[in-house]
């Protein structure tokens, strides 16, 4: 179980993501109390504990149920007790952008801001490629940049945590007919560019076993920070 005492011991604020962006920039969307906060289910299943207590775990479950699990990005591995149980558990690369890569070589079609009316055609997308957590509001947690070929969307890459100094970047996604065309490439440099222009600094999470998105990203400018622990939760039926 990870320390009781992590939140009050880290002096980054990266350790614990999910709980300083709720807590900060995107407090006015958590769900919860001062032991346990989460997304609104239909635009993230992440949520954080402010300790490993009894209390704090008693207050994530009042936060789970069948259809609305949730995940949490820890450093050490979490041990929830009955009723939780792990639905998934599985390790992760925190990544922070050390620079910002130059495509402007590469001839790919320029990015355009993605808006309500894009929804569908960004779940699609999503559906398709699977690039992680995607609900019908993510969007709203800011600025997302898709690509369009052939009157379609067919990439994207957008942002999702907030918190004092850093932005997430989420959703980096190509279309499997147009992969390989550095869309992806470009579409990070353009989200980065826009986080570094407000004064913050871009991050990512990425399963450690997705050895292709890691290269990926080490060469759009991002270097590993820390391992982190993903890991998915629900209640016993």
């Amino acid at each position: 179980m990870f320390d009781s005492d992590s939140l009050a011991d880290s002096a980054n604020p990266l350790d614990h993501p999910i709980w300083n962006a709720l807590t900060t920039r995107q407090r006015a969307i958590a769900e919860g109390n001062g032991f346990a906060w989460r997304y609104p289910a239909d635009i993230a299943p992440f949520a954080a504990i402010v300790d490993a207590s009894p209390a704090s775990f008693a207050a994530l479950e009042q936060l789970v149920s069948d259809s609305a699990r949730v995940a949490l990005f820890t450093v050490q591995p979490v041990v929830p007790p009955d009723p939780l149980k792990i639905r998934l558990a599985k390790t992760a690369e925190q990544m922070v952008a050390m620079s910002v890569a130059d495509t402007s070589a590469m001839a790919v079609p320029e990015p355009v801001l993605l808006r309500e009316t894009d929804v569908p055609a960004m779940l699609e997308l999503v559906e398709l490629t699977k690039p992680g957590p995607f609900g019908v509001r993510t969007g709203e947690l800011g600025n997302f940049l898709g690509i369009r070929a052939d009157n379609r969307l067919v990439a994207m890459a957008g942002e999702r945590m907030k918190l004092d100094g850093f932005t997430e970047i989420t959703a980096v996604c190509t279309h499997p007919a147009y992969r390989g065309k550095g869309y992806a490439r470009a579409l990070l440099q353009a989200v980065s560019r826009g986080i570094f222009a407000r004064g913050e600094t871009p991050f990512l999470h990425v399963f450690s076993d997705n050895k292709s998105a890691i290269e990926l990203y080490r060469r759009s400018g991002f270097a590993v920070r820390k391992r982190m622990h993903l890991t998915a939760l629900g209640r016993d039926a």
